[in-house]
This record gives C-alpha cells, sequence and structure tokens, in this order.
C-alpha cells in the first residue's frame, strides 16, 4: 500500500482507465521509500498548479505494475521510481530515481503544454 495522497491505480484496468480518460497523465511507480518519497510529495503539490494533469501513483511490488515495468521506455532504469508521462494515452517521457520539483516541471511544461487558441 502507498500511503500518498495521489490517485491510486492498483489493477491493470484502472491504469487503462486513467491514460484512456486523461489527456495529460503522470504515474509513479515505485515504493514507501527515499528515492519514491520525495517524489510523490513533488506530485502532490503540482497536482493543484497543473489542472490540466491527472497524477496517480502504482505500487512498484503490485503484479499489474506490469503494465509499466514492461515498457520499452522503462528498459535498463536501474532505481525506483518509474514515473511515467502520458499524452493521449502514449508514453512521451520516462525517468527513474529522485526527481527534483525542478525536473518534473521542465518535463510536465514540455509535454503537457496548454495551447491557447488565438483568436
Amino acid at each position: 500500500m502507498l500511503y500518498t495522497n495521489l490517485k491510486h491505480l492498483d489493477s491493470i484496468a484502472d491504469h487503462k482507465k486513467a491514460i484512456s480518460e486523461n489527456e495529460n497523465v503522470m504515474i509513479i511507480c515505485g515504493r514507501m521509500g527515499p528515492m519514491c518519497i520525495p517524489v510523490y510529495m513533488i506530485a502532490e503539490e503540482l497536482e493543484k498548479e497543473y489542472k490540466h494533469a491527472k497524477f496517480f501513483d502504482m505500487e512498484f511490488d503490485n503484479p499489474a505494475s506490469d503494465v509499466i515495468r514492461i515498457l520499452p521506455e522503462v528498459r535498463g532504469f536501474m532505481g525506483i521510481p518509474f514515473t511515467i508521462y502520458y499524452k493521449n494515452g502514449k508514453v512521451v517521457k520516462a525517468t527513474s530515481s529522485i526527481q527534483t520539483k525542478v525536473q518534473i516541471k521542465t518535463i510536465l511544461d514540455k509535454e503537457f503544454s496548454v495551447t491557447v487558441n488565438a483568436l
């Protein structure tokens, strides 16, 4: 069990629903460990700022997290959490291990940018 304030994904169906029903999705797949907890905390903060994105967690040791662990984008990752960024159901970025708030915001700004239609 992950003790975060993020929405939890407990099954492959939850994962599929999250990425199919939302344009911009960040999923942190990890444990309650020293490299993961700071990333969860940053996501909890940024959730308020990035209203156009949805933030989730998924327990790394849950068999359902195979849906993340088998992604080609994570091949070779050595540390957790695996943080996956989806745009319209497709992986646009994946990182591993601890990330700073600046690093995460840079990815969110690039991959989940909001475009304003000109009049």
